[in-house]
């Protein structure tokens, strides 16, 4: 075997790694030095992410086929590692319907996104710019929303049904997303600030302390021969397999009844299958905590919730790096019209949604709730945490909890929004029928945030 720099098979992932690597550290150097940077909260990965994307078009031999395949399984991968996590006691139990009114909230939002920018692309599809791809709105959804991961998924899909230059549009939304969260998110704290409207959070009970939230007691009491780390990893990286081999056989059964429905539903699959993986993963983890009733220390024993922090951290730093970082600018030069009303108007509609709703689902904790749920449905649950911690450095249970216990619920409300978003992509008649639809589905969600009461005890 040729070992040398002339075999590029054995040596490009390194080099490429390096360079997503070396980015992540200058950032964080930048971010240490630089005090305006510090200011505005830019997250290290997102500035990273721009540096590499500008050395790309300084020279830097930047494989971008390689940064997608990192955004592809770096999505699944770390929302696998959220999954297996051992929630902490309180977070989801008892009546409590606050869970699922974050995640009928979160699900909201984004119908709320996509409205706008479905209603932005069809308006504009007709008398300025009629070669516009009329469900390029539904990117804003995707890269506000759910981030670059779900952008990347999304904006190829369209790309492969005619939006050129779909995946470079999805993804300057995501990043544009974070400077939304970062720049607008702290300025509107600091408004509320000085308007003497942000109060301390109504706890409800005592806040966990960090070593607490993050490892668990008994967490990760493995054989010392081999490292914790390797075993959370493990884990991780088993329920990717299965759900490969799950997606694989669910797209195959499909193929062999339903071949015509296939084509539409088995790209889905697979653009989504960090749905499957985090179902995988939440049924593994009540596995592994149903063997330890009765013994406290058992159910926490195979899971180190810190480790699988730190595990779905990384995967995620470097998706995003590396899904800003393989832009094509020159994909969306056509396309500022609509990048510039989405993301002006996705950003403030947000914001007045989001009013709206969390003083119906927060009242104790209003503006906890509010500026949280605003970072993480413009960028991303680290930029919902980077805000929080402005006004509650703890961390306190309540809204740092909900954007966890939200999201997962979400998951499953958020259902119907992929199929959705697949179906406005097949005609114009469709995109007109997707709004109607979402537009119902909104109501819905407003019902149970609005409407849905706790029965008293």
């Amino acid at each position: 075997m040729d070992y040398s720099a002339a075999n590029t098979a054995l040596w490009n992932i390194i080099v490429q790694l390096g360079m997503v690597a070396g980015a992540i550290l200058i950032a964080h150097f930048l971010y240490r030095a630089v005090k305006p940077i510090r200011k505005v909260m830019l997250p290290m990965p997102v500035l990273a992410g721009f540096l590499l994307l500008g050395a790309k078009y300084l020279g830097a031999p930047l494989d971008e086929g390689l940064m997608e395949i990192l955004v592809f399984h770096g999505i699944a991968l770390g929302f696998i590692a959220m999954g297996l996590r051992v929630p902490p006691e309180g977070s989801g139990s008892g009546r409590s319907l606050t869970g699922l009114k974050s995640g009928a909230l979160i699900v909201s939002t984004y119908l709320v996104q996509g409205m706008v920018g479905l209603a932005v692309s069809l308006v504009l599809s007709y008398p300025l710019m009629p070669g516009l791809f009329r469900a390029a709105g539904l990117l804003l959804p995707m890269g506000y929303g759910q981030g670059p991961g779900q952008a990347n998924n999304v904006g190829s899909t369209y790309e492969a049904l005619g939006f050129a230059g779909g995946r470079s549009f999805g993804m300057a939304l995501a990043a544009t997303g974070y400077l939304v969260a970062c720049t607008a998110g702290v300025i509107l704290l600091n408004v509320r600030r000085r308007q003497g409207k942000i109060m301390e959070p109504k706890q409800a009970a005592p806040a966990q302390s960090a070593q607490d939230f993050f490892s668990g007691s008994g967490s990760g009491s493995l054989s010392a021969s081999i490292d914790a780390l390797s075993i959370q990893a493990a884990w991780v990286l088993v329920v990717y397999l299965a759900t490969f081999l799950v997606t694989w056989r669910l797209t195959s059964l499909l193929g062999s009844l339903a071949p015509g429905l296939a084509k539409t539903v088995s790209p889905l699959l697979w653009g989504f299958n960090f749905i499957i993986g985090s179902a995988l993963a939440m049924l593994l983890r009540r596995v592994l905590q149903s063997g330890g009733k009765g013994d406290e220390t058992r159910a926490l024993r195979y899971q180190n919730n810190y480790l699988l922090n730190r595990i779905s951290g990384f995967f995620f730093d470097i998706m995003i790096v590396a899904g800003i970082s393989s832009i094509q600018v020159e994909d969306i030069r056509g396309l500022l019209l609509p990048f510039l009303l989405m993301a002006v108007l996705g950003g403030a509609i947000t914001w007045l949604h989001l009013k709206k709703c969390s003083k119906a689902i927060y009242p104790a904790y209003y503006d906890q709730g509010l500026i949280s749920m605003f970072g993480m449905l413009t960028g991303t649950i680290s930029s919902g945490v980077l805000l929080l911690r402005e006004i509650d450095p703890e961390l306190s249970p309540p809204a740092a909890n909900n954007l966890i216990t939200g999201s997962s619920f979400g998951i499953v409300l958020g259902a119907p929004i992929l199929v959705l978003v697949s179906l406005a992509a097949q005609s114009e008649a469709l995109c007109w029928a997707t709004l109607g639809l979402m537009a119902a589905y909104l109501a819905l969600m407003c019902l149970i945030i609005f409407r849905l009461k706790e029965k008293k005890a």
